[in-house]
């Protein structure tokens, strides 16, 4: 067994990437994957809005590398058009979903804070994919109400991707399964949320990750049993939750 003096310097090597939230236990694993597959591939315009939001304060709200790969290659496989995402941050997701999809492909993009959204903003444009989006800054809530009231906007949505304020999730998925196609995805980012939904509930947490906990905890349990979807929870940068619309 390691001593304290090994295990500490093993925890100061963890999380070394920025945005790094694979629950991989290897870093050396975890890097190897980044460095095999997703670094050599990753568009010239992932890379530099990564190296930007790497920067940022808040770097650790991003999607992970590997995580956007996984997204654009989702969003091929089920040849994606017409699409939704919930919580944008500086657009790293939301760059690899316009990437992806065609050329007169659409992307509702919502997040309460714009400023952000602008840091990446420039980069999406110089990958010419800007035209494919519209944002909307605020709450994506009422916005969700008023798409719901309309019918024709009712199994519209080829793609959702949700990675926003966990206490709402629920409130989301009401709404979001009215919207989203038969066939069509819904994905949840954060679902294994730092590890800490197998933690004891004595487990020394950080304030946030213990607050969003239960409302992950909810989620799972109610996505489990909704026989509207389908899902499959991968442990790919902090747990994603894919759900496939089948009635």
């Amino acid at each position: 067994m390691a001593n304290n003096g090994e295990q500490n310097q093993s925890e100061a090597g963890r999380h070394q990437e920025v945005g790094h939230k694979s629950l991989l236990q290897s870093d050396d694993l975890y890097q190897y994957i980044l460095e095999t597959s997703v670094y050599p591939r990753e568009h010239e315009a992932m890379k530099e809005l990564r190296e930007i939001t790497a920067k940022h304060p808040w770097n650790i709200m991003t999607t992970s590398a590997d995580e956007g790969q996984f997204l654009n290659m989702l969003l091929k496989l089920i040849n994606a058009k017409n699409t939704m995402e919930i919580g944008v941050y500086t657009g790293y997701s939301l760059l690899a979903t316009a990437l992806a999809i065609p050329e007169d492909g659409k992307i509702l993009a919502m997040d309460v804070n714009k400023e952000n959204y602008e840091l990446g903003l420039p980069v999406i444009k110089k990958a010419g994919v800007d035209h494919k989006i519209d944002f909307r800054e605020g709450p994506a809530l009422p916005v969700l109400d008023e798409l719901v009231k309309d019918e024709k906007n009712h199994e519209t949505y080829d793609f959702i991707f949700v990675d926003a304020d966990k206490d709402n999730y629920l409130n989301y998925h009401k709404r979001l399964i009215e919207l989203v196609k038969v066939g069509g995805v819904i994905g949840y980012d954060n679902t294994l949320w730092n590890g800490s939904v197998v933690a004891p509930p004595d487990a020394p947490l950080r304030k946030y990750v213990r607050y969003y906990r239960d409302f992950v905890l909810e989620l799972n349990k109610a996505l489990a049993v909704d026989p509207r979807i389908e899902i499959c929870m991968l442990p790919v940068g902090d747990g994603i939750t894919i759900c496939r619309r089948i009635k």
